[in-house]
């Protein structure tokens, strides 16, 4: 009987987590549930690859948009569609153009009602556009239904990062002016901050209409903060970034306020992000058709990147250099890296045919 607020956050990382200038964000991802080896890899088609990804827990299918190739798709596993059919109302916004990446033919296919730039979300015309502004005209859509599911694809985190292109960034610009970094790194921070005055909002309106308990919010990013040099990262982070596995490290909120922090060291990706929230929210699915796998279930990790590299419990495969690198201590049995590396080819594989033969569509109809 939960309700779900599920967020998509334009470029959002553990980069963006300071307890000063992003206080809501820095809170939800030191409580709950609190993953401390996530991974957030990027994709083909960057921001609907990675939507594609958290939502679906399948991999894109390399040159073609996944989600959009979706739309005609049966996807009885979208929450839309799961958790509408247990009369949730189920809402998507975006606070960009309304058909940018085909969204208004992939979103209404997962189960939601739709609403963007240019279809009924009524929000200032600037670039990038508020994700205040976003929640603050989406919220009497759903708050005071009995049961609601809530996506949004937010945009004030992105790039460029700069002061005089960027509204998000020019907006907090003098209160990111203490950070001892270069204005790039600066203004990312800045744009942020809008994001995180989003979130806070939520909350406060939540608690004010008597629903903030019995509501899980969940917020990962599309991907890394690519806008940004690769120095201009170090500066944030304060050290360097190693870039074949750690440059993907980000940070997973599953956030509920009666919930004491629960702290998962396990190896996960947003692959693992849909499969884990149908079993919190006990939703019927098939785990065999899904390429992720839930992170609080006792099934070994599996971190996938996109140049077919991965991380599990015993070491990490570098598809670049061709090499698998154990953990200290662990013990690798007979041919685990070659075995893990065609298991990982699989999933691929699998993936794609999901998508171009509408395999579920075949196993349980339109």
């Amino acid at each position: 009987d939960y309700n779900l607020i599920w967020i998509v956050a334009e470029a959002f990382s553990s980069l963006a987590l300071d307890e000063t200038h992003t206080p809501t964000l820095s809170k939800l991802a030191g409580e709950g549930f609190v993953f401390e080896n996530f991974y957030n890899p990027v994709w083909g088609v960057s921001t609907s690859d990675g939507e594609y990804v958290a939502t679906t827990g399948l991999i894109p299918k390399a040159g073609v948009w996944s989600y959009y190739r979706s739309a005609g798709n049966s996807m009885p596993f979208g929450f839309g569609n799961m958790l509408g059919a247990l009369g949730y109302v189920s809402h998507a916004y975006h606070n960009n153009t309304y058909t940018y990446y085909n969204r208004d033919k992939s979103y209404p296919n997962m189960g939601y009602v739709y609403k963007a730039v240019g279809n009924g979300l009524e929000i200032t015309k600037q670039w990038p556009q508020s994700d205040v502004e976003m929640v603050a005209a989406s919220l009497p859509d759903f708050i005071g239904a009995e049961h609601f599911l809530t996506y949004y694809m937010t945009v004030s985190g992105h790039m460029n990062y700069t002061f005089m292109g960027n509204m998000m960034a020019y907006k907090h610009k003098s209160q990111v002016a203490d950070l001892p970094y270069s204005e790039p790194a600066r203004a990312y921070i800045a744009c942020q901050m809008e994001f995180d005055a989003s979130v806070r909002l939520l909350i406060e309106e939540l608690d004010k209409a008597g629903k903030l308990d019995n509501t899980v919010i969940v917020i990962s990013g599309d991907h890394y903060p690519y806008g940004l040099e690769h120095s201009q990262m170090e500066e944030i982070s304060g050290s360097p970034i190693e870039k074949n596995f750690e440059l993907y490290r980000s940070a997973l909120i599953i956030w509920n306020p009666e919930m004491k922090a629960v702290h998962v060291g396990k190896y996960c990706s947003s692959l693992d992000i849909m499969p884990t929230l149908a079993n919190l929210f006990a939703l019927p699915y098939d785990s065999r058709l899904v390429m992720g796998r839930d992170i609080l279930a006792d099934t070994k990790p599996l971190v996938i990147f996109s140049n077919r590299s991965f991380i599990t419990d015993l070491g990490r495969y570098n598809a670049r250099k061709n090499a698998f690198i154990k953990n200290e201590g662990a013990v690798i049995p007979e041919h685990y890296a070659r075995d893990m590396a065609a298991a990982v080819n699989n999933k691929f594989k699998y993936s794609a045919a999901v998508l171009d033969r509408d395999y579920y569509g075949v196993v349980f109809g339109p």
